[in-house]
């Protein structure tokens, strides 16, 4: 009877071993499944850049350090491989778009150009996608983080290589962190 207790828990045991690795499995490959999307929609969004670029030379020609600057910081996003990398490139590439687009607010014959505005709604159709592609990651992370660092998983975790993830967090620009101010005067 005693030998059959001992089994019975011994069954136990690792059954639930083999349930705690199957689900880390799963977490890390959900992961790198979704860390693919969100590199998938940045690959979108530099081949559209170019295009956006060269619509928008037409009109500023002179303005050659921002085309400069755009062109340099979307080939370092396309070479960041980390979520720690890619959220740097990110925010470099973010800041070079937005002196883009304040050039094409000094043109307003560029504003109205059917060209520019389309690639101006495709752009912030991707940036929304890659929003909500970071979100998921960064949800997805955050449990496989949880189960890494909990007990008992924790030590199947550290016993089969399972490391902890980073998340990919975006700076928040200065302004952004500030709080509004509100005026009813």
């Amino acid at each position: 009877m005693t030998i059959l207790i001992i089994l019975v828990i011994l069954a136990v045991v690792i059954f639930a071993v083999i349930s705690i690795y199957n689900k880390l499995v799963r977490l890390r490959n959900t992961v790198k499944s979704s860390w693919s999307d969100i590199d998938v929609q940045c690959k979108k969004r530099y081949d559209l850049v170019p295009n956006l670029v060269e619509t928008v030379k037409g009109y500023a020609a002179h303005e050659k350090t921002v085309f400069e600057n755009v062109t340099k910081a979307r080939s370092m996003a396309m070479q960041a491989t980390t979520p720690a990398e890619m959220a740097k490139a990110e925010n470099m590439f973010r800041d070079t778009l937005k002196s883009l687009f304040a050039i094409a607010e000094a043109y307003p014959e560029l504003k109205a150009n059917a060209n520019f505005l389309q690639l101006q709604s495709q752009l912030q159709e991707l940036e929304n996608n890659i929003e909500s592609a970071r979100r998921y990651y960064n949800a997805v992370v955050r449990d496989y983080n949880i189960t890494t660092e909990s007990f008992p998983s924790s030590l199947i975790a550290s016993r089969f290589g399972f490391k902890k993830e980073e998340l990919f967090q975006l700076e928040a620009p200065e302004a952004e962190r500030k709080p509004v101010k509100v005026s009813f005067s």
